[in-house]
């Protein structure tokens, strides 16, 4: 089931019943009839599969179920109500106007950039697109897209509130896995899985994970730290694991697994292989570093301050392809143990040159400030941190 399948109207009114413990006061908070408030409710339940509250002469009990999905509702449209508008025209809570059709709608619209694209994926109209973007500017009172040559771009507003139905999104699917006991499978979790978590601590994480939770469904996006970080902040993703940042921006919560050290390697045949080298020998050699402004290019700088740089025939921020460069040339590399463990523990690479003291960099998992796991993440994180201490190399432990 996906988020907005229900009804939003009536997950704002399971709010009030939990509050007032009664549909005719329910109703009333709710701006709808009583009996409107118990055709709606029915239908979440039904779609839902449980039963949300306890029908007593008294009045009504929630559930466990009824209680935890409450509590998601209520961050859900916690996300919605910090959006901040440009106006004061419009409607005082414009968030409790909007509908799950148009808040769909929109999402398709943010993500594919054009109305065409949105009605390609989703399913929905043009017309239909283009009429749920013109409500919800009337419900803002505020520009959400504007025409970008040929094209359609969101306004900041714009990217503002898909932020924030992305988010509201997410936590309405965890209500609906909580509510239903998904303790242990169901639904999708999103990781970005930058480049140093790829080679082991992800996928070791993982197959323990999908062992206990066959019916999860994991979605690993691969990418750099400037890549991910949009998107972890947007709800695209859940959580992101990598190197941390000494200075993350505002909104992001960072825990550390372990510290790596970083390791200069070449082929096993390399010429300075089993040799006793400094950092004036290296600085004749020729490397394949990443682009300049990536943390591990800078740390291959620092490397050699106070020499000139080391030639740098081939710049590349894909370990595959490093990995392939290295046993086929002459050409050295700066990563991670980890990231070529295979490689090493195969005799095709080896490491060269003194240890490197000063390139410690800290590993860990970041996610929004704020963000609560379900029990199915909080499950993958704590795999995660067993993960760190699984496979670390021997050196590092």
């Amino acid at each position: 089931m996906k988020p907005f399948d229900l009804n939003l109207r009536h997950l704002r009114a399971i709010r009030h019943i939990v509050a007032e413990r009664s549909l005719n006061r329910a109703a009333d908070a709710a701006g709808l009839s009583q009996p409107a408030l118990t055709q709606g409710l029915g239908k979440v339940e039904r779609q839902l599969g449980v039963q949300l509250f306890d029908r007593n002469p008294d009045g009504m009990a929630p559930t466990a179920a009824g209680l935890a999905l409450a509590d998601r509702i209520d961050r859900a449209f916690a996300q919605l109500a910090t959006i901040r508008r440009t106006s004061k025209r419009g409607f005082a809570r414009p968030e409790a106007l909007m509908t799950a059709t148009q808040a769909e709608a929109f999402l398709h619209f943010a993500d594919a950039g054009s109305f065409a694209g949105a009605a390609g994926t989703s399913g929905l109209s043009q017309p239909a697109i283009h009429r749920a973007v013109r409500e919800l500017e009337q419900i803002w009172a505020t520009p959400l897209a504007e025409r970008r040559g040929r094209g359609m771009m969101l306004t900041p507003a714009g990217r503002a509130l898909a932020r924030g139905v992305r988010l509201a999104a997410r936590e309405i699917a965890a209500g609906i896995a909580e509510a239903r006991g998904d303790a242990k499978g169901g639904g999708r979790i999103a990781v970005g899985a930058m480049p140093l978590s790829r080679a082991r601590l992800l996928p070791h994480a993982l197959a323990r994970f999908l062992a206990e939770a066959p019916g999860t469904v994991l979605d690993v996006v691969e990418g750099s730290w400037r890549e991910l970080v949009d998107p972890l902040l947007d709800g695209v993703i859940d959580l992101m694991i990598g190197a941390l940042r000494p200075d993350p921006p505002a909104g992001l919560d960072q825990a550390p697994l372990f510290t790596d050290r970083l390791a200069i390697f070449g082929r096993a045949g390399h010429p300075l292989a089993g040799r006793d080298v400094d950092l004036d020998q290296l600085a004749t050699q020729s490397w394949v570093v990443g682009p300049t402004g990536t943390p591990l290019r800078t740390h291959w700088e620092t490397l050699f301050t106070g020499r000139a740089l080391p030639a740098v025939p081939i710049e590349c921020g894909s370990v595959m392809v490093i990995r392939g460069l290295l046993t086929e040339s002459d050409l050295l590399t700066l990563l991670s143990p980890d990231q070529v463990a295979l490689e090493v523990d195969a005799g095709l690479l080896v490491r060269i040159g003194p240890e490197l003291i000063d390139t410690v960099r800290t590993i860990g998992i970041s996610t929004r400030a704020g963000w609560r796991p379900t029990t199915a993440q909080a499950r993958l994180v704590a795999l995660l941190k067993q993960a760190a201490v699984d496979t670390r190399l021997q050196e590092n432990r």
